[in-house]
């Protein structure tokens, strides 16, 4: 394959580590993003180590929590990268307690969603300059039981409501993150189908990963098999031109009846603009 510029967000641990290093093992220019300094580092050394013949990765440093750290790593991308052949939003979180951050916004919800949000948007400019170009958002199983809280974005109110889900802590609002991911990526779909973007949402699998451990006390299958559908949907020739799709095992599946209602996303995504600022922004800085 011709050398690909890939930005991981996340890409520190768990199944954003094992992108990283899959992704450079076959040849692609891996951008490390992390919010740990040492971290990045360390998987930057990885991936050099795991492909030696390849151009050495990008470590950037943000954290995404923050709008201003979002602007920061779109910055940074924007400087040190001449072209972004693929953006994979991969970070993620699970807060068993809720959290506000300096921006007003529940954690969950401001990184899982409006740093992705925003991200994307600033980016934009530098993926179309780069087409063909895809985005891929990586959401979860848990979007099929969660719910926009239209009114309650924030989870004030809705904070330990199951969504019918499991009876966990901080639930109503990963699930509801990851149902607006597969919202977000739909509707982002339709906005750059002239620009030869493609836009789609997956579901890593069940992983072993630090946030499964910590958030639902359990185990998985390894980080490598869970980085395997983002790999696959960000090199594969096989999904050339697909777009506002969800993917489960390498394989298009049905996103849940929520995810594909149009009118949600079409309201998330101008709520979004509005709790970013994007609407209010012309400089695309």
């Amino acid at each position: 394959m011709s050398s690909k510029t890939i930005l991981i967000t996340g890409a520190t641990d768990g199944i954003g580590r094992a992108t990283a290093l899959s992704l450079a093992r076959r040849g692609a220019q891996v951008v490390v993003h992390g919010r740990n300094p040492d971290k990045v580092a360390e998987v930057c050394a990885a991936v050099r180590a795991a492909a030696p013949d390849e151009a050495a990765p990008q470590g950037l440093v943000a954290d995404i929590s923050t709008l201003d750290g979002v602007r920061e790593l779109a910055q940074a991308v924007r400087r040190s990268q001449h072209k972004l052949d693929v953006l994979i939003n991969n970070a993620g979180v699970f807060m068993k307690e809720r959290q506000i951050t300096d921006d007003g916004f529940e954690v969950t919800f401001a990184v899982n969603h409006l740093a992705t949000f925003l991200l994307t948007e600033l980016l934009l400019p530098l993926l179309r300059a780069s087409a063909p170009a895809r985005v891929l958002t990586v959401s979860s199983v848990a979007h099929t039981r969660g719910q926009i809280h239209w009114d309650d974005l924030n989870l004030e109110r809705n904070w330990d409501s199951s969504d019918g889900g499991p009876p966990l802590p901080g639930y109503p609002a990963y699930a509801q993150s990851k149902l607006a991911n597969v919202l977000f990526s739909n509707a982002l779909a339709r906005r750059v189908e002239g620009d030869e973007i493609t836009s789609n949402s997956l579901h890593p699998g069940t992983i072993s990963t630090k946030l499964l451990h910590e958030g639902f006390g359990m185990g998985g299958a390894s980080t490598d098999t869970g980085a395997e559908t983002s790999v696959y949907l960000a090199l594969s020739p096989e999904v050339e031109g697909l777009t506002g799709r969800y993917f489960s095992n390498s394989q298009e599946v049905e996103a849940a009846p929520l995810a594909r209602d149009e009118a949600a996303q079409e309201r998330l995504w101008t709520v979004s603009a509005e709790m970013t600022g994007v609407a209010d922004r012309s400089d695309g800085a």
